[in-house]
């Protein structure tokens, strides 16, 4: 398979291009820099890419569905992992606006955007899969009070799969939200689950059969409630 990975020069994301790679994948690892993005390859095998990516950047998107096309004329899987502004300072009545906008401009336009733009390179895989990272943050059926610009940009992205599935399904593209769990990342802090255990969440729903779920909100391979 050909795996693309956003924001996967740490964390989750880089483990995610880990663990792929290792089952003998190749995986184009993206971050904001060409420098992130190298660095993070480091030690990961000839298999991984490194690939300079902003996902609230048309023109970056543009360059990378033309790279793609020219050198594998396909994509297997879109792993939409590239999030930011996990706002725990902030309350929903008092909310600063501007940094939902901005979280949402990476949190939910960048996957839209770049499923749009790389939809013609999936159509062209025998195996096509999108896996949307999200969060049981963003799980209304348990939704309470707190991180409102990362909760309401997740909540969007769930919104996005059931559509994307339902719209897709034709074209036999499995679309699945993830939640990798609370994991001891960076934005995640200390004390959570182990970082392979969060990604191997999200390898799960890139590597579903082809008769594997569509349109679903999972962790560990199993359901969350909406």
């Amino acid at each position: 398979m050909i795996v693309l990975v956003t924001g996967a020069n740490r964390g989750i994301g880089r483990e995610v291009c880990r663990q792929l790679a290792e089952l003998g994948h190749t995986v184009l690892l993206t971050a904001r820099s060409q420098e992130a993005a190298t660095a993070a390859t480091a030690q990961l095998g000839p298999g991984v890419h490194p690939l300079m990516l902003d996902v609230t950047s048309p023109e970056a998107a543009e360059r990378l569905a033309i790279w793609i096309a020219d050198r594998f004329g396909r994509l297997d899987a879109l792993v939409n992992n590239a999030a930011i502004n996990y706002d725990t300072w902030q309350h929903a009545t008092t909310a600063d606006l501007d940094v939902v906008r901005a979280t949402a401009e990476t949190n939910l336009y960048g996957p839209w955007r770049l499923i749009q733009r790389l939809l013609p390179l999936l159509r062209a895989s025998e195996h096509p899969r999108i896996v949307n990272v999200s969060s049981e943050a963003a799980s209304l059926t348990g939704m309470g009070a707190g991180t409102p610009a990362y909760s309401t940009t997740k909540v969007a992205l769930n919104a996005l799969t059931r559509m994307l599935a339902a719209e897709l399904r034709a074209d036999r593209i499995l679309v699945n939200a993830v939640c990798p769990g609370w994991v001891a990342t960076d934005m995640g802090g200390p004390g959570g689950r182990p970082i392979p255990e969060g990604a191997a969440s999200v390898v799960w729903a890139v590597l579903l059969p082809d008769d594997g779920p569509t349109g679903g909100f999972f962790r560990d391979g199993r359901p969350l409630p909406w």
